[in-house]
């Protein structure tokens, strides 16, 4: 396990450590550490490929072959052609790209998103919203999860839109994107279908071929790739308006001069996942021993969705019911475990979570975030709970003195 310096955020930790905590890092879905194989790459990128893509000289040649290389890969993580790839500044921006790009191309203007989206698509949609586009939002039902009966029911004849992510990023439900799909194509019209699959890339498979989306939004720093880089799959001959103008990079799409080394470090991060086939069984089974240990160590804590409900193997969301989620996080870090009370984009507004709001869970429950990789350890998930039963305790003595 990694080990870092006691910081004294809380009170001293129980005897045993001797100063130095082991640390677990389980806010992978914040983002996970970047590869030895990644880091290298990037810096040789950076040395050997630092011309422009677009020059006509036999460096640009050289460097526009090395960003080649890196979108076969990230398109061979979504089984797609590598044309159809077009690579962007993050998960932010090709969801941007997916939903604001598809939105502005149609005519209708009526757009479907579920509640359960991130805020770069939810955000989206409401700013488009704000420009004079319709909106409906679809609830969740209790296990957070949307049903293709909400959808459909939010679809209008004017409906040009619908965004559906594959994996909840607070919660890691999944979601019934092919089923819903097969429901929209049914209708007959020409809707876009666009998914967030920031938090499923890398752990679970995505075939374009079979999800039946229009747009797939992708980000490199939650497979172990390098932070600033994304990609969006779009389906042929579907039409997207750029979000901005420029010089014309990514089939008109995405302006601006590629950044080729993070490109590169993207394309060795998902060489890498596809060879860790196997990954997705080992971290099911390290986030089910971290759930039996902190339901059986923590007596107020609770699942925020029902255990059985179809959810990413990556994410574990823990309820406790009357007791801050910050200061527990404060606590659990003292002890050298890291995790989150949800998204990491919105916890700063100390506000309740969005999605915790859709699933109309009250306020007063702090909500954690436990959220693992290919690189977490049995020794991580073990210190884990025991580091969570011992901040709880130590909260409840400050917020509930009398016990």
């Amino acid at each position: 396990m990694r080990e870092r310096q006691q910081v004294a955020i809380f009170p001293p930790v129980a005897a045993g450590y001797a100063g130095v905590l082991p640390t677990a890092y389980l806010d992978n879905a914040a983002s996970t550490e970047p590869l030895p194989e990644v880091i290298e790459a990037v810096a040789r990128a950076m040395r050997e490929h630092f011309a422009n893509p677009s020059s006509l000289h036999g460096l640009g040649a050289s460097a526009a072959r090395a960003l080649a290389t890196a979108r076969e890969q990230v398109a061979a993580l979504l089984h797609a052609e590598p044309a159809e790839m077009v690579f962007t500044g993050g998960g932010t921006e090709a969801n941007a790209l997916g939903l604001v790009g598809a939105a502005r191309a149609a005519r209708l203007r009526h757009i479907v998103v579920s509640a359960l989206e991130h805020a770069a698509v939810f955000h989206s949609a409401r700013r488009l919203a704000e420009e004079g586009w319709q909106l409906d939002e679809v609830a969740p039902g209790p296990d957070g999860r949307v049903t293709v009966e909400a959808v459909l029911a939010a679809v209008r004849p004017e409906t040009s839109v619908v965004a559906v992510m594959l994996v909840n990023n607070e919660i890691g439900t999944l979601q019934p994107v092919a089923d819903i799909a097969r429901a929209v194509r049914a209708l007959g019209r020409k809707i876009h279908l666009h998914v967030d699959a920031v938090q499923a890339a890398g752990l679970l498979p995505i075939d374009v071929r079979t999800k039946g989306a229009d747009s797939i939004a992708v980000s490199a720093h939650k497979l172990h790739g390098p932070k600033g880089v994304g990609a969006l799959w779009l389906r042929k001959g579907k039409t997207l308006l750029p979000l901005y103008g420029g010089g014309g990079q990514e089939r008109n799409l995405r302006s601006g001069t590629e950044n080729l080394p993070a490109c590169v470090g993207f394309g060795v991060a998902v060489t890498k996942a596809r060879q860790d086939g196997g990954a997705a069984a080992h971290v099911v089974e390290l986030r089910d021993r971290l759930e039996s240990l902190i339901f059986a160590q923590v007596a107020p804590a609770r699942p925020t969705v029902p255990l059985a409900t179809p959810r990413a193997p990556h994410i574990a969301s823990v309820l406790l019911p009357g007791l801050p989620a910050e200061p527990v996080l404060h606590a659990l870090e003292a002890r050298g475990v890291y995790a989150s009370e949800g998204a990491a984009c919105s916890t700063r507004t100390h506000e309740q979570s969005r999605v915790l709001r859709a699933l109309g869970i009250p306020a007063s429950a702090g909500a954690l975030r436990f959220s693992l990789s290919r690189l977490t350890t049995v020794d991580e998930i073990e210190h884990a709970a025991r580091a969570l039963a011992e901040s709880v305790a130590v909260v409840e003595k400050m917020v509930k003195p009398g016990r």
